[in-house]
């Protein structure tokens, strides 16, 4: 006999909260979220997760490979979602359950709606109150003739009732339901109206009643209030292969729950279509309006249920939370971070304009590398850095310093590399030198590729702007295919409407730099870095994008503004 399950426990989806870097991550973004997300899980806390909001470029995936760390989970944006304000799991029937089950347990647990499942989990329809009210209303019309769907197992459990001779259980069947309340010839007239295996008669302990019923051979003979057949009448309907029921209730009781016995899937809404986790609450929004309770049922790809979003829990906070390591700009942040509320900020950059409605954990510091703020976090609070993520963490701070060489690289920076240099045994030279050279092959990748893979977007005196940054051994390919990378920045200025898009080509073996740009003739006049050839500047001894290139392209915007 089915009966009503409960799939899921009903609770809001686990916290979860993001530790994640800016867009377009580079090493240093992506080692420090997982380097983070992981000291916050050696102190108990597991609802914190890694992650990444772009591509890891082949260094990163290397350092990653190398180390056998799994990267951290890529995020194409934190745009609302449903899954984000949903509770998952919420009460379910299976097909094939009673109306009566199901009414009974939509009342004890009140709520509006009951998805109805499959036996596998899947959705398949809505049983809400205005459904099936109406469904009720046409079966009590007794200016229509309408039949009910039921089978004895339904009868059986509806009624609490005593079965004494069972003919296919499990059949489902129409019926129509006669009370056999008026005199026996006026009954007799009543029932031959009817084919006789479409019915299912309830009466009291009228014996002439209930002989005829089973001579007619009904289709069920429910018997009320208690009273029990004899032998006789018993023998009698296994040879007419009519099945008895005694109800504990009187004959108007009875009659009532017997079309609360039609399987809960006759009678529920199947227009009502699911949503995804993954839609987005604009979408979702004013299907909710439509709605019956303001309640939808949600789905994965397969259509198994996961649970219920309604309008109130569009007035709860989100089930997600964010660290943001290696920035501190929304600018800079995954798409759609705005909307959540922000625990902590990591970072070694300068600050943006940022701002919470309440307190949070801000560390920023002048030091090269995010991995060298998070390294001693560990250190700090006297937790053993596991040695793979101590390692990342060192090609992290190798990373982001060049080996150390950077203008942005400290004294920090350098006895944190050091301390982990001895516990993972590794080389810092010899490292540092393999890291480099992962990211110094431009190779096949095309410009968009390259230039994508760390760019960053800055508002500086009313102006925005983007600066990429890649890595090379020498930078005579970049200059060979300088009309690909230039058409690949003023195609990104269009699009993003800033006041000029430029791409930074740091030479790593000789530790200074060469500038792409792509502005208005206004701004490039006002550019006075060393000019090799149109668009392409020298950037002589310059290598740290934050500490020395954006200082100077401050400078030039502020002369721009004075014009």
């Amino acid at each position: 006999m089915d009966t009503i399950t409960r799939s899921h426990t009903e609770t809001q989806y686990n916290k979860t909260v993001y530790v994640i870097g800016h867009r377009n991550p580079d090493t240093d973004s992506i080692v420090s979220a997982a380097a983070y997300a992981r000291f916050k899980q050696l102190q108990g806390f597991s609802e914190h997760q890694a992650a990444r909001a772009g591509k890891a470029n082949p260094q990163t995936e290397y350092i990653f490979n190398r180390f056998s760390v799994p990267i951290p989970e890529y995020l194409p944006d934190l745009i609302p979602k449903v899954g984000y304000y949903m509770h998952e799991g919420c009460e379910t029937v299976e097909e094939n359950s009673s109306l009566w089950r199901a009414t009974t347990k939509m009342e004890q647990n009140y709520t509006k709606v009951l998805p109805v499942v499959d036996a596998k989990g899947k959705y398949l329809s809505l049983l809400h109150y205005s459904g099936f009210a109406k469904n009720i209303i046409e079966v009590l019309d007794p200016e229509k003739q309408t039949a009910t769907l039921t089978n004895i197992d339904l009868l059986t459990d509806t009624l609490s009732a005593q079965p004494v001779v069972v003919h296919d259980s499990k059949k489902i069947f129409k019926c129509a339901v006669l009370s056999a309340a008026a005199e026996f010839e006026s009954f007799k007239k009543m029932l031959s109206i009817y084919p006789p295996e479409n019915i299912v008669v309830v009466t009291g302990d009228r014996i002439d009643i209930q002989k005829h019923c089973v001579e007619t051979g009904v289709r069920v003979l429910i018997i009320t209030s208690g009273n029990t057949p004899d032998k006789e009448l018993r023998t009698r309907a296994e040879e007419k292969g009519v099945s008895i029921l005694v109800s504990p209730f009187d004959t108007t009781g009875t009659t009532t729950l017997v079309l609360y016995s039609a399987p809960v899937s006759s009678v529920a809404d199947n227009t009502v279509m699911p949503v995804k986790a993954t839609d987005t609450l604009r979408k979702v929004k004013a299907l909710l309006q439509n709605s019956p309770g303001r309640c939808l049922p949600v789905v994965d790809d397969t259509n198994t249920l996961l649970g219920i979003i309604s309008e109130s829990d569009l007035l709860h906070d989100a089930n997600i939370e964010i660290i943001m390591v290696d920035h501190n700009e929304m600018s800079q942040a995954i798409e759609g971070a705005e909307n959540y509320k922000i625990r902590e900020v990591l970072d070694h950059h300068r600050l943006g304009s940022f701002g919470t409605r309440y307190p949070i954990t801000f560390i920023n510091k002048p030091v090269g590398a995010t991995s060298t703020i998070v390294t001693n976090i560990y250190r700090q609070n006297r937790v053993a850095i596991p040695k793979a993520i101590a390692s990342i963490l060192l090609c992290g701070i190798l990373s982001d310093t060049l080996v150390l060489k950077s203008a942005t690289t400290t004294d920090e920076d350098r006895e944190t590399a050091r301390y982990l240099s001895n516990i993972t045994d590794l080389d810092i030279e010899t490292l540092g030198q393999e890291i480099l050279t992962a990211s110094s092959h431009i190779g096949n990748r095309n410009a968009a590729e390259l230039v994508h893979q760390d760019m960053k977007e800055y508002n500086e005196g009313g102006h925005s702007f983007t600066v990429s940054q890649i890595e090379v051994n020498s930078t005579d390919e970049v200059l060979h295919r300088k009309e690909e990378f230039l058409n690949e920045l003023n195609q990104e200025r269009s699009t993003r409407k800033t006041l000029f898009c430029a791409l930074m080509v740091t030479d790593i073996t000789r530790l200074t730099s060469l500038l792409l740009v792509c502005a208005d003739k206004e701004f490039l006049q006002v550019i006075s870095f060393p000019r090799q050839e149109d668009s392409i500047y020298i950037l002589k001894d310059i290598v740290s994008r934050k500490k020395q290139l954006i200082p100077l392209l401050s400078e030039q915007i502020e002369k721009l503004n004075i014009q």
